[in-house]
């Protein structure tokens, strides 16, 4: 009898400003079986890094070294709409939840009080991807 294929790991990039974070965020998210296919911490570099890569989901802080996530979900959302995003911030007044949610980011999730629904939040975001 035949046994179904295993389902192919969430393939999840990280575009944060702080390498702690993105290291925290990379372990977290492997005990889920889900596998990191690149990090970066500039927009620029996160922008050409998820396009390289075609992640199912990106985790995506607010502030990057040198700018705003909001340049990179715009930029990979115009050249590769299916690609998931989840926003991952410390900055999370509600005007920041507004803004990247109506760009279409998936979920926005507070650094400081929503750590534990992160790796949840990446799954269901890339359950939904469009391929």
């Amino acid at each position: 009898m035949a046994t179904a294929p295993a389902p192919s790991p969430v393939r999840v990039f990280l575009a944060d400003d702080s390498a702690p974070i993105r290291q925290r965020v990379a372990e977290l998210l492997a005990v889920r079986s889900m596998d990191i296919v690149g990090q970066a911490e500039t927009p620029r570099a996160s922008i050409e890094g998820i396009l390289a890569a075609h992640p199912d989901v990106v985790v995506l802080d607010v502030q990057l070294e040198g700018g705003t996530g909001l340049e990179v979900l715009r930029a990979v959302r115009q050249a590769d709409p299916g690609i998931a995003f989840v926003v991952f911030s410390n900055n999370s007044a509600p005007a920041y939840r507004k803004r990247y949610l109506g760009e279409g980011a998936r979920c926005f999730l507070d650094k400081s009080s929503e750590f534990d629904r992160l790796a949840s939040a990446v799954a269901e975001a890339s359950a939904v991807r469009v391929h």
